[in-house]
């Protein structure tokens, strides 16, 4: 891993400062030529309040959540940002100060409807009621658009003013306390997620679900989610420890459930406010035990009976997968421990680079993308330590064990590589290309690049002292290769005679088309969704 050793500038600059709104159009100045084709909405979100009043957050997780959105229109590139007015936004500003606690900061007491005062004797009954401060995405269910976090609450934007439409509560449709912010979406337009149901709902489990692309009901203004209908679900390996989990696989015909050792512990979370202690601290790394990898049937609901395992690990973010000869493939970033978390803590941000990385350097694990591949047939008879992947395009392995599980080794693709996106045309299918964030000695990426799995070589773009966010692909309209289409990113820079910028990538080449100037501040985000204006998938 290459370690820059130079002033920390993003940290000092950017980190952990107030971002501002522009809650009306702003038109960018473009150099260069944006494709007349590429017409809709990328919808981006992300922290961007991290004071209030004189308080302050202690995780960048944290901040409140800013929504921007670049409208890209014959074109020209329209910029806006708005801060979600979540109940939790509201909350914090009229005080004055933060009251509502968060994932790595922990307000006590805290204002919302909880179960901190109710007796020792039912702490297992209840797990606290979060922030609705949905600060990682933006999903899709139905027709409607959501800001979301991993927790029960999202809330539903008009992704063309930003405003809040309304706030949404899963626990109202189906029992869950928590769901992911990074669902799949079929090519009829359907949405799977997963999510957790802990105590108060039955036995706690891991709960797989689809929302149908024709859910929403706008005349009668009742939500998608209406329609929810659970796919099947999961018990958990320990009672006390679900895994934690911010993604899942997809293929035509399986979804890829990763039970990995990275734990909530419940009982901590519960009493959490008592010992005054953030949720974070909740979460614990297990590096002694095995991840369990579950193959479920997309249409019948069924696990796959064969056991698979693999060594500890732990995983944000999937790629792909999909099925080949009998085999399911799915590729994810990995990382041998979860001190990734701990490098987001303001604090060690804002440290200065040489002291950023003898605090963390030497603990830091760089996320991997490995590929695991799980053979769908097999015979019991099969010898003990045979390997069963007959893939030629791998060298992942599926080794029987005697008690006929299969222990499975992966193939290392790539290595320093986050935040990944895809054609999502390709989503559940072979694909060859991903794209995502250069990350290598800081979390905060300067670099984007493309990954060539066939070749297993990549390329990147850097521009001195910018910052793009996670790339998002969009195919031309009717291609044909993979990799026929443009790279989206928005770029924050460090030079004060430097705007913030739209980037518009070649994606075959990574090759500059155009960039779109924008005469107003734009912070630094995680995730978001591209909306085609001649659809609304």
């Amino acid at each position: 891993m290459r370690i820059e050793v130079k002033k920390n500038k993003m940290a000092q600059s950017i980190i952990g400062k107030n971002g501002t709104e522009s809650p009306e159009p702003v038109k960018a100045e473009v150099t260069g030529c944006v494709p007349e084709w590429l017409q809709g909405t990328l919808l981006r979100n992300g922290p961007g309040l991290f004071k209030v009043g004189d308080t302050e957050y202690n995780h960048w997780f944290d901040g409140m959540a800013l929504i921007h959105s670049f409208t890209f229109k014959d074109g020209d590139v329209y910029y806006r940002s708005k801060f979600l007015r979540s109940d939790t936004f509201k909350k914090n500003i009229q005080a004055n100060k933060i009251v509502v606690s968060e994932f790595g900061t922990m307000i006590c007491p805290d204002p919302c409807k909880n179960i901190f005062s109710k007796a020792f004797s039912y702490l297992l009954a209840a797990i606290p009621d979060f922030t609705d401060n949905n600060l990682i995405n933006i999903i899709r269910y139905g027709e409607d658009y959501y800001a979301s976090s991993e927790v029960n609450y999202m809330n539903q934007i008009d992704p063309m003013t930003l405003d809040v439409i309304g706030k949404m509560n899963y626990r109202n449709h189906i029992a869950l306390n928590m769901a992911t912010a990074h669902p799949h979406y079929d090519d009829e337009g359907n949405t799977y997620n997963m999510g957790t149901a802990l105590m108060r709902f039955g036995m706690p489990k891991y709960v797989i679900f689809k929302v149908p692309v024709n859910a929403s009901d706008m005349e009668h203004k009742k939500p998608a989610l209406q329609k929810v209908k659970q796919v099947c679900n999961i018990p958990f390996r320990s009672t006390l420890f679900p895994s934690y989990f911010h993604s899942f696989g997809m293929t035509e015909n399986y979804i890829i459930f990763v039970e990995q050792p990275f734990k909530l512990d419940i009982l901590r979370l519960a009493t959490a406010v008592f010992r005054s202690v953030n949720w974070a601290s909740c979460l614990k790394y297990d590096k002694e035990d095995i991840t369990l990898i579950h193959l479920v049937d997309r249409k019948t609901g069924k696990a796959v009976s064969t056991k698979f395992y693999t060594d500890a690990l732990v995983v944000f973010h999937h790629i792909n997968a999909y099925e080949d000869d009998e085999h399911v493939v799915f590729d994810m970033i990995t990382y041998k421990d979860s001190n990734l978390y701990e490098m987001f803590y303001l604090a060690n941000l804002r440290k200065e680079t040489h002291e950023f990385i003898e605090s963390n350097m030497v603990n830091f694990s760089p996320p991997i993308c490995q590929r695991f591949v799980l053979p769908l047939t097999l015979d019991k008879d099969t010898p003990k330590g045979t390997n069963l992947v007959r893939l030629k395009d791998t060298t992942a392995k599926a080794v029987m064990q005697k008690d006929g599980s299969l222990y499975c080794l992966p193939d290392t693709i790539f290595e320093g590589l986050e935040l990944p996106g895809i054609n999502y045309k390709f989503n559940g299918k072979k694909y060859r290309y991903f794209y995502g964030s250069r990350v290598e000695w800081t979390p905060h990426p300067n670099k984007i690049g493309k990954v060539d799995i066939v070749t297993r070589k990549h390329i990147e773009w850097i521009e001195e002292d910018c910052y793009p966010s996670e790339p998002v692909f969009v195919a031309s309209p009717g291609a044909v290769e993979e990799d026929d289409g443009v790279i989206l990113s928005s770029v924050v820079s460090l030079n004060p005679k430097k705007s913030p910028f739209m980037l518009v990538l070649n994606a075959k080449t990574f090759e500059e088309i155009a960039r779109a100037s924008i005469d107003a501040s734009i912070h630094m985000d995680l995730h978001g969704h591209f909306i085609p204006i001649q659809s609304s998938n």
